[in-house]
This record gives C-alpha cells, structure tokens and sequence, in this order.
C-alpha cells in the first residue's frame, strides 16, 4: 500500500463533503499540475491518503481511499489529466495543523514541507505512521 495526501480548499471541496458522498465516493478531479496528475496515476485502489484542509484550517482532517484507479478527467475535454476516485476512510481525532507538522523534526523532509502547493503528494510509511499518531489514530490504519 501506498499513502498520499490530497488537498482541498474546503469552501470549494471539504472532508465533509467526500463524507456526504457516500461509499462510492467521487472524482478528485480538476487537478492542474502534472506532477500531482503523475502522483494520481502511481495510485492504487485501496491506497490512503490525507485530507488536508489548505487555505482554511491548514490541517489534516481525515483519511480518504482510492477507489478507483485514474482515468480521465470529466472536468476538461483535455486528454492530459486524469484524476482517481476517493471515498471518506476515517476522521482525525485531533487534526495536526501544519504548523505542528512543521515543528515536528521526524517530518521535515515530508512533502507537505517541502512542496507546500503541490495538491496531490506521496507521504512515506514512516510519515504516515507519525502523522496519524499526532492526530491520535493509534495504530495507523
């Protein structure tokens, strides 16, 4: 399995609103940048990821899963970008702000650090471990 993290602006796409969609889930679609399209691509059903609230809240929420592998994009006719299918996994009990993932020396080569605009991005084993203990999921689904 590999782990992610996803991020929204939650006035346009919130933890909320994937919980709302049910265990279908929906497209993560109307990612522009084709290294995150790329990060798209490498995933697997099953795989998680982090639902991190960018702009409003600057934290991670939740956990979302991949549910279906990328295709393309129904947002654009542009045969470029391709986007996964996610649906919610579990809340964060207590989300880590990114103020606390940047405090925390174990994460600082975390992309999340390192890439601050990059919308879609791979986390480690050993980051996901860490971030899910700061957000009080023990163990780490």
């Amino acid at each position: 399995m590999n782990y992610w993290l996803f991020k929204s602006e939650p006035f346009k796409f919130s933890f909320d609103d994937l919980k709302k969609a049910g265990k279908k889930g929906t497209q993560w679609d109307g990612v522009r940048n084709y290294a995150a399209r790329n990060n798209m691509k490498a995933m697997k059903v099953g795989d998680l990821g982090f639902f991190y609230h960018s702009n409003e809240g600057l934290n991670i929420v939740g956990i979302a899963e991949v549910c279906a592998l990328a295709h393309p994009d129904t947002t654009t006719d542009d045969p470029r970008w391709e986007c996964v299918d996610v649906r919610y996994f579990a809340d964060m009990p207590s989300a880590p702000t990114l103020s606390d993932v940047k405090a925390n020396p174990k994460l600082a080569d975390m992309a999340l650090v390192r890439l601050g605009r990059l919308s879609v991005q791979p986390v480690t084993a050993a980051e996901w471990k860490e971030v899910c203990r700061m957000g009080g999921l023990k163990p780490a689904p």
